[in-house]
């Protein structure tokens, strides 16, 4: 639908290694001239190095088929196994039989094969793709095959192609005596805008566009140009689906908007889960939204209320400061208590205070001989030793609240009665 909607012949931004559709810009013309010249040269290792998604393999596929005439050729992409599976592939890829899977006797045939082929007049070239993930054991063993060699030439060219790091693999220690033979190193760089256009419009060409008219605008350009970053694998993926989303909307050429919309769309930060949330939660409907506002709304103003509500029940239970009722008590408990013209302060302390019921029958009075207070109910309040003074539990909140629930319980819990007399003995007469 694509194709017949922008009259193109095949699918110009495809996933595979076409070489129909390698561009060459100046490093991978560089790369391809420094590789081919390393194959002819009979160097026995090169090396080349791109960030990924550069289009590696596609220019190897296409040094390869310059090559094809004169030479036989093993493209091996990631091996299996280890030094023995690595031969094996080897050996399957040159077309040698092989099933005794022994190491010494595939190694022999290996050595009979290149010999025939130098005789010849043929190279074999091996390339190793994505050669960073080999293991060490499988590079060290590769290094060995490069002693398959004559007085006057090497017998295999050896090219590793890899991500940057097979750089720092080849950079350590271990791996010493393969770096040395390594003679030539080739580099691909990302393109710039104006080779971005190139590269779109190169791939364009190829799959059959002959309007004059371009199908991205130049706005579409740059904008693609900024967000792949020159790489050639990013710069395929916005294209087909910016085209696919023009041909939806049945338009002809693809604009910044469409661009922009792409982007949105293969943007995979805003799908990945957050670090403190392992599972994802159950999408919201409109119904619930206001309910669950409301939660948080309940959840944030309850404890306020609950701190207003303690509030207003403490200033119930708070005494006033001038209440007179609670001062009369508070003083009449308080006066010094006198015995036979003998005065003696008796102090007041709410930690001594204790209500014991002694006579129903007296009123409240202060009884000169035992230093006891009568409610009106006719109980007696009696207090032990009191270390602080009157003044000081007056002032306290504590002891006015405390007296003045004693002094409520017992006038609602008994019956109002008279107050009886109190009865004084007879003073004797002094001498």
């Amino acid at each position: 639908m694509l194709l017949e909607h922008f009259n193109l012949g095949v699918q110009p931004f495809g996933v595979t290694p076409d070489p129909r559709f390698l561009f060459l810009s100046k490093t991978h013309r560089e790369a391809l001239a420094s590789l081919h010249h390393g194959m002819r040269s009979g160097r026995g290792f090169t090396a080349l190095i791109a960030a990924p998604g550069m289009g590696k393999t596609t220019l190897l596929v296409h040094l390869l088929d310059r090559v094809m005439a004169d030479a036989k050729t093993a493209f091996l992409f990631q091996p299996l196994g280890g030094p023995e599976g690595f031969l094996g592939s080897l050996l399957a890829d040159l077309g040698i039989e092989d099933g005794s899977g022994n190491v010494a006797r595939m190694h022999a045939k290996l050595n009979s094969y290149l010999l025939q082929e130098s005789r010849s007049g043929r190279q074999v070239i091996v390339v190793l793709d994505e050669a960073q993930n080999l293991d060490d054991g499988v590079l060290e063993f590769v290094r060995m095959l490069s002693n398959f060699e004559t007085p006057g030439k090497k017998l295999m060219q050896i090219v590793l192609s890899g991500q940057p790091q097979l750089a720092e693999r080849l950079a350590s220690e271990g791996l010493t005596q393969l770096r040395q033979r390594i003679s030539i190193v080739a580099r691909l760089s990302p393109f710039n805008a104006d080779e971005t256009r190139e590269y779109i419009e190169h791939r364009l060409r190829v799959a059959g566009a002959t309007s004059d008219k371009p199908i991205f605008s130049k706005q579409a350009y740059a904008m693609i140009a900024k967000q792949s970053g020159g790489i050639p694998r990013d710069i395929n993926n916005l294209c087909f689906n910016a085209m696919s989303l023009a041909c939806a909307l049945k338009r002809t050429e693809v604009d910044a908007s469409m661009v922009q919309e792409t982007i949105n769309d293969l943007d995979l930060t805003t799908l990945a889960l957050p670090r403190n949330h392992g599972v994802p939660r159950r999408p919201r409907f409109p119904v619930f939204e206001n309910a669950a506002l409301l939660a948080s709304w309940r959840s944030r103003v309850a404890p306020a209320l609950a701190f207003l509500v303690a509030l207003g029940l403490l200033a119930c239970l708070w005494p006033p400061a001038n209440d007179p009722t609670l001062r009369e008590q508070t003083k009449s408990l308080s006066q010094p208590a006198t015995n036979g013209g003998d005065s003696e302060a008796v102090p007041l302390s709410m930690t001594s205070l204790a209500l014991r019921p002694r006579h129903k029958s007296r009123a409240n009075q202060i009884q000169p001989s035992t230093g006891r207070a009568v409610s009106e109910t006719g109980d007696t309040l009696e207090f032990g030793p009191l270390p602080l003074d009157s003044e000081r539990m007056q002032n306290t909140w504590i002891a006015d609240l405390s007296l003045r629930s004693q002094v409520r319980e017992k006038t609602q819990a008994a019956p109002e009665q008279k107050p009886v007399p109190l009865e004084t003995a007879p003073q004797r007469e002094k001498p």
